[in-house]
């Protein structure tokens, strides 16, 4: 009989085994079932299982003490309260685990964090200044005030103030600070907000890549990214991009904005003591700016000291140069950057529509700024155009207050090679946007001539039908009676009412026979209405342009053409005028000469010069414009010297004109009245431009052009 020895129920079947063999039993059955997890069962697990039977040895050796690290809990062999208090071995065990999960987040951190490709456009965006022809500053325009410098241009003395002041490790440090993170942390946990720990590094990544948000998630990625910049770039270039960066207050960004905000000078002329205050402003500018308040002059003084007495500490300053600083540097009430004025804002939008279509600059790229705008504007024509107008205005509300509410003056200066010297655009930018020196709002009137007489001089005229044309000069007489009927080759001229057209003179006179170089010196309009239509009013239209004047303020081809229906600008009527000064060269109105970003040039079109008639047209032009100046104000010039201009008034009183040079130089001015209120049609001066004898249009220029010689 044989017996059979009975296993006591839910015993294990390797209870009867030696220890030996139950841990082998265990290795087998944990590598068994690594091996079956590696077996593939999609796509992610085939990817997965040779690594899963590579390790499956190793996790069937450790699978014992694995089992042994598990924690009993509730502690065994413990009461009361004990049993839920954890062993050494488990504080250190969950300390040690704590690290190792810590470590392991910081590297799939530090391994998932990218550098940003696109800096913030608020961070990289500088201010555009601009300046007079002479090169002293005329203004800065943008959202913020900045101008990038490089490090080199940027003095050793100045770097040091402010490594002093934040991070004087910068040159030796990974790009954080561990200690200052970690009281970051501290802070953000305990009390709510952040507070310090910021290296130069971490500080130029929140400014150019990331946001101004107190979080915890944005302080971890600014580690991360400074850790990664650090290795990416050298010191030298994150030093550079942090001073030009950094928010100084007073509306600057950058160290030389600030330079000029506070001290009214650039970075490279910055003592150490006013580099020492600077770099206080980098705690905050509303605490530290001592202009503000007598607390922030207090603390002001109290940090400049400290920065001082830190660059002595680490080697940059020496005791004996510290000693000389015992007076504060003061810095300017207020910022001189903001002080544009109020005509600078005219030439402001005209130099900046004028680079941008030069430059090939969209408006985004010319927003970002960093552009030292070099104009041709020159300041002292300005100041003397302004003032001008500016007695002009006053009169006229002094002595026609109803008027002069409505009144409106336009100027501008341009040379004979086109550069704009002056304009006037208005009273204010800021009350009114549009630029009266470059409105196409009311007609030339009888300052028109001088383009119709080039017509006729430059393409002769036609008289006849089927006759060729005929050349005709200075003394080609015409009839200068009021009401002479207009003709064509083909006969008198009727107008769509169907009646005969006839030209008219301002006042009526009967003038007879007279010559054209007469009838322009004399403003006598119907003999210069019959040239249009001999010379082809086509061939009028094509010279006024080729002189300056833009084809879409040109009336319409018929006879009143002649007798200035178009309506061109001040700038275009100076620079057509100007074109007659140049022998007959026309040079497109300008307003900027050249164009640098940063120190590096910016290709320019040149602007575009061509012959709109000939050196003896021009010359003939000029000695009538000459004459009818000499004729109109005897004894106005200098002796051997010779302006050349005439007045320009309309048939229905809606505008007065005055145009003429002066050497190489021609002025335009004009005035009118609008109500832009209620209308954009021009009103009737009603003898606010003056009289021929005492003409507003001629005062102005006059004293803009003086001295006449």
């Amino acid at each position: 009989m044989q017996l059979r020895a009975l296993r006591p129920s839910g015993a294990s079947s390797d209870s009867g085994r030696p220890t030996g063999a139950r841990r082998r039993g265990k290795r087998r059955r944990a590598a068994a079932q690594l091996t079956a997890l590696a077996r593939p069962t999609g796509p992610a697990g085939r990817a997965l299982a040779p690594l899963a039977r590579r390790l499956a040895p190793l996790a069937a050796v450790l699978a014992p003490y694995a089992r042994k690290l598990k924690p009993a809990y509730p502690r065994p062999g413990r009461t009361g309260w004990r049993r839920w208090l954890p062993s050494w071995r488990q504080w250190l065990g969950g300390a040690l685990g704590a690290m190792g999960l810590t470590g392991v987040f910081l590297v799939v951190a530090y391994a998932a964090t990218d550098i940003p490709q696109n800096l913030n456009s608020y961070a990289t965006q500088q201010d555009n200044v601009y300046f007079w022809s002479d090169g002293t500053p005329m203004a800065r325009t943008g959202w913020v005030q900045r101008q990038a410098m490089p490090l080199k241009d940027i003095p050793p003395n100045v770097r040091w103030a402010v490594l002093a002041a934040e991070n004087e490790t910068f040159y030796t440090d990974p790009g954080i600070s561990l200690k200052g993170i970690t009281r970051a942390l501290w802070r953000t946990l305990g009390r709510g907000d952040t507070e310090g720990g910021s290296t130069i590094t971490q500080q130029y990544v929140k400014n150019v890549y990331l946001n101004q948000d107190r979080t915890l998630t944005r302080k971890l990625t600014e580690a991360m990214i400074a850790l990664k910049l650090d290795n990416a770039m050298s010191k030298d270039e994150i030093l550079e991009g942090y001073l030009n960066t950094s928010w100084f207050g007073r509306g600057t960004y950058g160290i030389q904005r600030a330079a000029q905000a506070y001290y009214g000078k650039d970075v490279g002329e910055l003592s150490t003591s006013e580099a020492a205050f600077l770099a206080s402003l980098l705690k905050g500018a509303g605490l530290y700016d001592p202009t503000l308040s007598k607390a922030n002059h207090d603390r002001a003084v109290e940090r400049w000291n400290w920065i001082l007495d830190r660059m002595v500490k680490i080697g940059k300053l020496s005791p004996q140069e510290r000693a000389t600083y015992t007076a504060f540097p003061e810095p300017l009430e207020s910022n001189p950057l903001y002080d544009t004025g109020q005509q600078s804002d005219y030439l402001v939008e005209l130099a900046a529509q004028y680079a941008k279509k030069a430059a090939h600059l969209s408006d985004k790229d010319f927003d970002l700024g960093g552009y030292q705008i070099y104009t041709t504007f020159d300041r002292a024509r300005e100041d003397t155009l302004t003032e001008a107008v500016t007695a002009a205005r006053e009169k006229a509300q002094a002595d026609e207050p109803d008027l002069a509410k409505t009144a409106h003056y336009g100027a501008a200066s341009v040379a004979a090679d086109g550069r704009i010297l002056a304009v006037y655009g208005g009273p204010d930018h800021r009350k009114q946007g549009f630029n009266e020196s470059n409105a196409t709002t009311v007609p030339a009137g009888s300052a028109f001539q001088p383009f119709v007489y080039a017509a006729g001089l430059q393409h002769g005229v036609v008289k006849k039908r089927d006759v060729p044309r005929s050349q005709i000069g200075p003394d080609t007489v015409y009839d200068g009676d009021d009401g002479v009927p207009v003709t064509t080759p083909e006969g008198p001229y009727w107008d769509r009412s169907g009646r005969k057209v006839a030209a008219h003179n301002d006042d009526g006179k009967d003038w007879g026979k007279i010559t054209l170089r007469e009838a322009l010196a004399h403003s006598v309009n119907t003999p210069f209405m019959q040239l249009g239509m001999d010379t082809g009013l086509d061939k009028v239209k094509q010279t006024a342009v080729a002189c300056g004047l833009l084809a879409s303020s040109m009336g319409p081809q018929v006879p009143a053409l002649s007798t200035g229906s178009s309506t061109p600008s001040a700038i275009r009527m100076a620079s057509g005028y100007a074109t007659f000064a140049a022998d007959g060269m026309h040079t497109e109105p300008y307003s900027v000469r050249r164009i640098t970003r940063n120190g590096s040039a910016v290709p320019l079109d040149a602007p575009a010069s061509s012959r709109a008639v000939d050196a003896r047209v021009a010359r003939q032009v000029t000695d009538a414009l000459a004459d009818s100046f000499a004729l109109a104000h005897p004894g106005a010039a200098p002796q051997g010297t010779r302006p050349a201009g005439k007045p320009g008034t309309t048939e229905n009183d809606t505008a007065a004109w005055y145009a003429g040079t002066v050497g190489p130089v021609s002025t335009a001015v004009v005035v009118y009245r609008m109500d832009l209120a209620e209308s954009l049609e021009p009103l009737p001066l009603k003898g606010l431009a003056g009289t021929p004898a005492h003409s507003v249009p001629y005062t102005i220029w006059s004293g803009a052009m003086a001295p006449l010689g």
